[in-house]
């Protein structure tokens, strides 16, 4: 299930601070596209969450700029989506700055989930999705109601329907922690072959926690109201 989009909620704040996260997380990966292999493998030592590094208490700067480096164009592309769909709602909900520092720190928390299960790997970590797992977090303990537009794909003709976030993000959240069962004892990573589950989840946790000392309470009454009398409206009967 791929989501596209959700309910009106009349936003009263653009969101800034998501698209220019997106527009930084793109131009950071145009760069990496420019680099060789190995060039890339040394790009990603550096800047990248390394946990056995973490472990030591060495290259913590990776905990922050790990979240905007990405493995590969579908690494990015759904990424960037998610954020897209969820993030703009949720900024709205806290204001600009907070919402920052609450997308930062839930990425933090979501690395230092990985480096936990796996203290020794010398696998770089990279990926935004730990920061939008907290975003997740926040947009089920706010709005597990709220209507998600998603698209199934039935061989190649794409099929669009409205299911509730808690159904939506539900399904996602127990993917990730059944995989991440499995997952237990394999050294994982989010660049080649492997994800990162435990980043997933601890980043989801932290933002279901962090989003009752971070959200504007008004906002969140204001956008629950609009979604409630958005969908009592498509309850109304419609005369032919």
């Amino acid at each position: 299930m791929i989501p596209i989009g959700d309910e009106p909620c009349d936003r009263q704040k653009a969101p800034v601070v998501t698209t220019a996260l997106i527009a930084l997380n793109i131009l950071i990966f145009f760069y990496e596209l420019t680099l060789s292999p190995g060039e890339l493998a040394a790009f990603f030592a550096e800047w990248a969450a390394i946990p056995a590094k973490i472990s030591a208490g060495e290259g913590l700067l990776g905990l922050i700029t790990s979240q905007f480096l990405h493995g590969g164009v579908a690494h990015i592309a759904g990424n960037m989506l998610f954020l897209w769909v969820f993030g703009d709602n949720i900024e709205d909900t806290m204001g600009h700055f907070r919402y920052l520092i609450f997308y930062l720190l839930t990425g933090i928390v979501a690395a230092l989930a990985q480096v936990a299960v796996n203290p020794d790997s010398m696998t770089p970590l990279v990926g935004a999705s730990g920061a939008i797992s907290g975003i997740l977090g926040a947009y089920i303990v706010l709005f597990p109601l709220g209507k998600i537009q998603t698209a199934v794909l039935i061989g190649f003709i794409p099929i669009i329907f409205l299911v509730p976030a808690w159904f939506q993000i539900g399904v996602w959240i127990l993917f990730q922690f059944v995989n991440g069962l499995f997952s237990l004892g394999i050294q994982t990573q989010e660049v080649g072959g492997g994800v990162a589950f435990f980043a997933h989840i601890g980043g989801f946790l932290a933002g279901a926690i962090a989003i009752w000392f971070f959200r504007d309470p008004d906002a969140c009454e204001r956008q629950r109201r609009v979604r409630a009398s958005h969908r009592a409206f498509e309850r109304l009967p419609r005369r032919t």
